[in-house]
């Protein structure tokens, strides 16, 4: 029998030394281990180099970490799923805000009893249409500003407080009957013009938390569009039900018990606890999830865009700190070294040293909520500069200024005009031949939800792709690599090209009632109604997708409305 080899690699090692569960490839250290101890390690049960016992079974260094990956990947889907719910509760809450938040569209269904029940002139009507109207676009870059900086939350509370304020005001005014300079005993007509002031400022900041939840919750994709034209057709639709609830369930009754218009009073009350609700409702469920990343992205994005300058570009506080010692102190790493072991550095005991870190690890959470503080403040700063140097902005601006103040008009005084194409030889029993206030209400708010949304989903599909732009899904390089010939060969427009659609539309509705048709065939009113909604409702939708997708990377709010 030939002697036996000294070298590690030459030992004899049959299948009854062979464990099944054993690598088949040792490292250097476990054969040298086993060199000298081959069967007491079989018998004794020794754990081996690798973590295993020599019976097969895992050491409880390796059940441990299993049971940390497994806690840890259960962890992370619980926090997936925890912003999943929160995305799906913010937003279906921002629809229903918008929902609700429109109420002032249905201002024709009231109007004109201001005239009757408290004998406002025609004037004062106006002009508390105009307070309301003012109230709400007046104040939107501040109540937006303050949406992009603190939140949805804050902001819906704010309008619920408005909106409560202002609707019972006006109840108990309209209540008090005619004021004093009319012949009654009334609150004055001021009263009623600053409750719809607070009724216009309501309208905007609800309009705002609700659209701003929408847009940066789910305005990270392609289908922006029709995201944004939900909770804005949403807004449309709010004084076509509450027109009809009003009308058919709070109405005065006459004499005989029949129906008759509307109990303004009640509707006030109704509307002003609905939106209260609404509101306060709104402080705990709009959030925006994943707001520090989106936040990064939309820096990333303005820094590489070449917008704005080097000098202008996002500095962390270290990197702040490193310019500034780089500039004051030169050289000074010897000095640096000397102090710290002169102070004694490292002679910390391990009690002190973790008490330190995790003295080191609060001031750092602290640090990193500061810092991300700063960072939003700075985009903010930075994206409102760039809003208010882009002179295409102010024309767009100028333009939607134009496009909605007569459509505006319109929907405040339908209810007026109305009674104007009445023969006044009709039976004043039967309904007009134009049709009824609740009626036309209806009609602008169907058709211009309907404008809203066609809008938002043809936007989306013959919009161009853009090249680089962090409200994208970010593509695999795979993907990236692949031709993309479909996207080349589509017909594409721009998204400012409908534009000219919805004021030809809206311009059309007003030419048609300047025509004799609607006084010879008062039924024609209709057609201007649907005119007027589908041209007011697709421009309304269309300002702020443009401006959130052509301007505004994070700075949403303000230019919602």
């Amino acid at each position: 029998m030939p002697a036996p080899n000294n070298t590690r690699h030459a030992k004899v090692i049959d299948k009854r030394d062979f464990d099944a569960d054993r690598p088949l490839l040792l490292r250097d250290t476990e054969d040298e281990e086993e060199g000298g101890d081959l069967g007491r390690g079989r018998g004794g049960g020794e754990p081996r180099g690798d973590g295993r016992s020599h019976n097969g079974h895992a050491g409880h260094s390796d059940g441990d970490d299993y049971g940390d990956v497994a806690c840890e990947i259960s962890e992370r889907d619980r926090k997936t799923w925890k912003r999943q719910v929160a995305k799906v509760v913010s937003f279906t809450w921002g629809v229903g805000s918008a929902l609700c938040a429109g109420s002032i569209t249905a201002f024709s269904l009231y109007g004109p009893l201001l005239q009757t029940r408290l004998h406002y002139s025609q004037f004062r009507v106006n002009a508390v249409a105009v307070a309301a109207a003012v109230s709400m676009y007046l104040p939107v870059a501040f109540f937006g500003y303050l949406c992009d900086r603190y939140t949805p939350g804050p902001i819906s509370l704010i309008s619920a407080f408005l909106f409560g304020s202002g609707y019972l005001l006006a109840a108990f005014t309209y209540k008090s009957g005619p004021p004093l300079d009319v012949g009654g005993t009334g609150w004055p007509f001021a009263v009623m013009v600053i409750s719809f002031v607070g009724v216009g400022a309501g309208t905007c900041c609800m309009y705002l938390a609700a659209i701003t939840t929408c847009a940066k919750n789910f305005g990270r994709g392609k289908r922006k569009g029709i995201m944004l034209a939900l909770p804005i057709a949403a807004f449309g639709l709010s004084g076509m039900w509450q027109s009809q609830v009003g009308s058919h369930l709070l109405y005065e009754r006459g004499p005989d018990g029949q129906k008759g218009d509307v109990d303004v009073f009640k509707y006030f009350l109704f509307l002003g606890i609905l939106l209260i609700i609404v509101g306060v409702g709104g402080t705990f469920a709009l959030r925006i999830v994943d707001e520090e990343e989106m936040i990064d992205e939309a820096v990333e994005e303005l820094e590489r865009s070449g917008i704005i300058g080097q000098n202008d570009f996002f500095r962390s506080r270290e990197e702040v700190r490193a310019a500034m010692a780089s500039s004051s102190v030169s050289y000074g790493t010897m000095d640096g070294i000397v102090a710290g072991v002169g102070s004694g550095a490292g002679a910390d005991t391990p009690i002190e040293t973790d008490a330190q870190s995790l003295t080191l690890s609060q001031e750092g959470r602290h640090d990193y909520q500061k810092e991300e503080r700063r960072k939003k403040d700075w985009l903010l700063n930075q994206e409102t500069r760039l809003f208010l140097k882009d002179r295409t902005m102010w024309w767009l601006a100028v333009g939607f200024f134009l496009i909605t103040g007569p459509g505006e008009a319109y929907i405040n005084n339908v209810g007026t005009i109305i009674p104007t194409l009445t023969p006044p030889s009709y039976p004043p029993n039967l309904a007009p031949p134009a049709g009824s206030r609740a009626t036309h209400v209806t009609s602008i708010a169907l058709t211009s939800t309907f404008a809203r949304l066609l809008t938002g989903y043809l936007s989306d599909l013959f919009a161009p792709s853009p090249t680089h732009s962090h409200l994208q899904p970010v593509s695999s390089p795979t993907t990236a690599q692949q031709p993309q010939t479909s996207v080349i060969r589509r017909t594409t427009f721009s998204r400012l090209t409908f534009l000219l659609p919805s004021a030809f539309l809206l311009s059309l509705g007003f030419l048609f009632l300047a025509t004799p048709i609607p006084l010879s065939a008062p039924q024609s009113f209709h057609l201007t109604t649907a005119l007027v909604g589908v041209g007011y409702g697709a421009s309304f939708a269309l300002v702020p997708i443009i401006i959130s997708v052509l301007c505004l990377a994070y700075w949403i709010a303000p230019a919602d409305l």
